[in-house]
């Protein structure tokens, strides 16, 4: 169903809204790399959708300041039995068009994300059933112990039955069909705010919530969000002052940024790690001049790849030293990084040109490398360095860098030999990257997002295990051997840990989230 692109609320709505700015209202513009693709909360799993509809939707659990779990649609939780949780549900609570929020919103989302069309089955994955208790209380039935279910739900949006219904939205958008809905242009959270005005890829307004159920710490009334994909565009809009807040300010801008005594740059550590994926399922690779072979399920040709990259001379070159070569999917920051298997394979162009050789291929061959333009820190310079690195080993890379409005339906369909993907570890566990990332595509969102279909039975073994043991010694074990049977197999490529950089007029104070959320909420701008 396609729908007129450019969306605005209710008329009692918007009168409230008129109503809410009679007095002083304190506007709030933001310019940014991309564009939320969507505004229905399951249709992808990606940084920059969620951190945008994370302030229109909400889960049951959420983070605070300090990136801790803290209570949202829950008031609270406990494990009743190893495979149940209570979770009693928030009382008083509207969603935007003034539906009561129940138990019956939250199996309905449950159904809804586990759908075929829903980018968020990993989130789900491991929920066997969801009971109703009451209107308030609900229990949530695991297919296996799960210590770390509440972590998952932070990532998990809840929607309106009532609205979903009503706009013929039950199902999710489809980015890999490119199918739409009324939940595409349209919102109906229960979040501190509303979605008033949507035009995709140009504009999108939101304000305040007047009938939040909880505190708004900051004193933003409206927010502008304007996607500026040109790096030098967004800069020039900062330094004019048609925006106020830009992410991400170019590795090459920081200091001219930092330099302007009207602004300043907001720096730390991403929980995201970069990594190349390839195609080792298919008989033959889609988009090459090998026939009849897939050359990436040799380990040797996936090992001549790695080595052939000079992920140091990137880091300094492309990423300005604004990004940490890393050896594994996860950073050090997540719970069960390994720091015993934190070296990355050397840089050596005469090793990888033998492994190429030992593998049938002394000529190299020809494939085309799928990237983003608009989605990463320089991502798409990125993937330039890595051709013109893989071309010293007779690898020619056909690079089709594209807006992820058209780069995320391709690869999520798997329409792809190569590729350059970006991972947030959501749950701060290692979890969250071993089973949709590593683990072999199957049911419940397992593997969803292992686009190229690496499989080690073991690891996929392992994998269930650790998501059920409470016993830390023992977990640790296993996540060290699912860690080392991935890096020894060369499953995927990684690359780098990147560093968050916004930039910001200095009068205005928020709350950079290490997973690259910005709840507007926290946001105050000062006189």
């Amino acid at each position: 169903m396609k729908l007129k692109r450019t969306m605005t609320l209710a008329p009692l709505a918007v009168a409230l809204t008129a109503v809410s700015f009679a007095a002083a209202a304190v506007t709030l513009r933001i310019g940014n790399q991309g564009d939320a693709l969507s505004m229905d909360p399951h249709s992808l799993n990606e940084s920059l959708q969620l951190t945008v509809v994370g302030n229109v939707y909400e889960p049951l659990v959420t983070r605070g300041r300090d990136y801790k779990l803290t209570p949202a649609l829950a008031t609270d939780w406990k494990q009743t039995a190893p495979t149940v949780w209570r979770f009693n549900l928030r009382k008083n609570v509207q969603f935007h068009d003034g539906t009561p929020f129940t138990a019956d919103d939250v199996i309905f989302n449950y159904e809804r994300a586990k759908d075929d069309g829903s980018d968020m089955k990993t989130y789900v994955g491991q929920v066997k059933e969801i009971k109703k208790i009451n209107d308030h209380a609900i229990d949530v039935i695991t297919t296996g112990p799960f210590p770390i279910l509440p972590e998952l739900f932070t990532g998990w949006l809840i929607m309106s039955k009532k609205w979903c219904e009503t706009n013929q939205a039950t199902k999710p958008v489809d980015r890999r069909k490119g199918i739409e809905n009324a939940a595409s242009f349209r919102a109906n959270g229960t979040g501190p705010y509303r979605l008033r005005e949507r035009q995709p890829s140009v504009r999108s307004s939101f304000v305040r919530n007047g009938n939040y159920w909880g505190k708004i710490d900051g004193n933003v009334d409206e927010v502008i969000f304007t996607p500026i994909g040109n790096d030098a565009t967004r800069v020039a809009a900062l330094l004019s002052g048609e925006i106020d807040v830009m992410e991400p300010v170019p590795v090459q801008d920081v200091d001219r940024v930092k330099g302007n005594a009207k602004l300043k740059v907001l720096q730390g550590p991403e929980l995201r790690v970069v990594f190349l994926g390839m195609d080792q399922k298919r008989d033959e690779l889609l988009f090459s001049n090998v026939k009849g072979k897939n050359p990436f399920k040799d380990k040797r040709v996936r090992q001549a790849f790695y080595q052939a990259i000079d992920i140091d001379g990137i880091d300094k070159t492309v990423m300005r030293g604004a990004a940490t070569p890393v050896a594994l999917l996860l950073p050090p920051q997540v719970n069960g990084y390994d720091a015993s298997l934190g070296k990355r394979l050397p840089y050596n162009v005469d090793v990888a040109k033998k492994l190429m050789v030992e593998a049938g291929y002394p000529a190299g061959f020809e494939v085309k490398m799928n990237c983003p333009n608009d989605r990463y820190v320089n991502d798409e310079r990125i993937c330039q360095a890595v051709a013109a690195n893989l071309s010293k080993i007779g690898v020619k890379i056909n690079l089709e860098a594209e807006t992820k409005g058209t780069y995320f339906p391709k690869i999520l369909s798997r329409n792809t030999s190569f590729y350059m993907l970006g991972w947030v570890a959501s749950t701060v566990d290692v979890h969250s990257i071993l089973y949709p990332i590593m683990s072999s595509p199957g049911e419940a969102g397992r593997g969803q997002f292992n686009l190229g279909a690496y499989s080690n039975a073991k690891v996929d073994e392992l994998t269930q295990k650790i998501g059920s043991e409470t016993d830390m010694k023992k977990r640790n074990e296993m996540i060290h051997e699912a860690l080392k049977l991935h890096q020894d197999d060369v499953g995927h490529i990684p690359l780098h840990q990147q560093a968050l950089n916004w930039g910001m007029k200095k009068n205005i104070e928020l709350v950079q989230l290490p997973g690259n959320e910005m709840p507007w909420k926290f946001i105050k701008v000062n006189p």
